[in-house]
C-alpha cells in the first residue's frame, strides 16, 4: 500500500515541477508541461487502507482533519476548472485534485478500520471554524467569505486569488503533516504524512513563482 501512496504523491511532485519548468522557461502554456502533466494524472489510482490498526490519537487527528481539508482543495480545484483563465493554474487545479481525491479515500478507509467516524462531505459549508477538539482551528482552510470571493471572481482576477489562498491552504496542510510525522505511530500515517509534505511544498515553490506572472 505505501509504494501505491507514494506512486499517486511522486505524480503529484512530478507535476509541480512540471508546472514550475515551464513557467521559469517560457510564457507558452502549452506544450511539455502540459503533456507530463497529463502523463502524470492518468497515474494517479484510488489507494487501499492501512491494513494496520496499530494508531494513536494524532494519526486519527491527522485523518479526521486533513479530509475536509483536502475537500476543501478539491473543491476549489473545480473552481478553477470552471473559473480560471491561466491554462497553468488549470492544470495545477486538475494536479491537486488528482493527488488528494486518492488520499481522501484512503484516509477515510483508516478511520472506518480504526473504527472512528468519517467526516462527511463538507462541500458548501464554512470549515474554517474547524477545529481538533482543544480549541485549535485547522490551519490553511478558507472562510465561507474567502470562497465567496473566489467563486465570483473570474479571470485574472480569480487566478492570483486563487493562487494566494491554495498557497495559504497548502502551508496549512503542511503544518497538519509535520505533526502528524512528529506525532504520529502508524506508519501509513506517516509516510502519507511525509509524502504531502513534499508533494505540496514543490506546489507551493511552483505557485509562488507563477502567481507574479499573472497580469490582467
Amino acid at each position: 500500500m505505501k509504494r501505491t501512496i507514494r506512486h499517486a504523491s511522486n505524480a503529484a511532485v512530478s507535476l509541480a515541477v512540471a508546472l514550475t519548468l515551464a513557467a521559469c522557461g517560457s510564457s507558452d502554456h502549452s506544450g511539455g508541461a502540459h503533456e507530463s502533466m497529463s502523463s502524470a494524472t492518468g497515474s494517479a489510482s484510488v489507494t487501499a487502507p492501512a491494513a494496520s490498526a496499530d494508531h494513536n490519537a494524532a494519526d486519527v487527528t491527522f485523518a479526521t482533519d486533513m479530509i475536509p481539508h483536502h475537500q476543501q482543495a478539491v473543491e476549489m480545484a473545480d473552481l478553477a476548472a470552471e473559473r480560471a483563465s491561466d491554462a497553468q493554474v488549470k492544470r495545477l487545479a486538475v494536479a491537486i485534485k488528482a493527488a488528494q481525491d486518492p488520499e481522501i479515500q484512503t484516509m477515510s478507509g483508516w478511520l472506518s478500520t480504526w473504527g472512528q467516524p468519517v467526516p462527511s462531505d463538507t462541500d458548501g459549508h464554512d470549515m474554517s471554524d474547524m477545529d481538533h477538539g482543544d480549541g485549535a482551528t485547522m490551519e490553511g482552510m478558507m472562510t465561507d467569505e474567502e470562497m465567496q470571493r473566489l467563486a465570483a471572481a473570474s479571470g485574472a482576477a480569480f487566478d492570483r486569488l486563487w493562487l494566494e489562498l491554495m498557497i495559504k491552504h497548502h502551508m496549512g496542510a503542511v503544518a497538519m503533516a509535520e505533526t502528524a510525522t512528529a506525532s504520529g505511530k502508524n506508519a501509513d500515517v506517516v509516510a502519507l504524512a511525509q509524502e504531502i509534505i513534499t508533494a505540496q511544498k514543490a506546489e507551493i515553490a511552483t505557485m509562488q513563482q507563477l502567481l507574479p506572472t499573472i497580469t490582467g
